[in-house]
């Protein structure tokens, strides 16, 4: 994990050294526009895997030389095996890029599906009525 973060790191600081280069150089803005989020991109996961492994003390499984395949056996978590609200996600944001194309109205109309199927997608297995206290 410890090589994982030092990676998208310097990943990060590279693309913003090249888009700082790029944009004096004269580059166009899409271009610095494409950099700048590929390095912002690289320091979110870098970020991510630092505080992962901050929080996980260390070391992983993966991490040790002498460690064996078994070590790291267990459960890795939970994926719901009968879900359907990956449709209706994949559908509305289908339907919001296609509103970019056809009309503002299809957007706004979309992003308010996208928001409810999300929420469905997100809450799914979460329970009414059982907080106890």
């Amino acid at each position: 994990m410890k090589a994982g973060y030092r990676l998208f790191g310097g990943l990060a600081a590279f693309y913003f050294l090249v888009t700082v280069i790029y944009w004096q150089v004269g580059g166009e803005a899409v271009g610095i526009t494409a950099i700048l989020l590929s390095g912002g991109l690289a320091a979110l996961i870098g970020y991510y895997l630092w505080f992962t492994n901050k929080r996980l003390g260390g070391a992983l499984v993966e991490d040790r030389l002498e460690a064996e395949i078994s070590d790291g056996a267990g459960e890795l978590g939970f994926y719901s095996p009968h879900s359907w609200w990956p449709l209706p996600v994949a559908l509305s944001m289908c339907a919001a890029g296609l509103g970019l194309l056809i009309g503002w109205w299809l957007t706004l109309i979309a992003v308010g599906a996208l928001v409810v199927s999300i929420l469905g997608f997100v809450l799914e297995y979460e329970k009414p009525g059982l907080n106890t206290h």
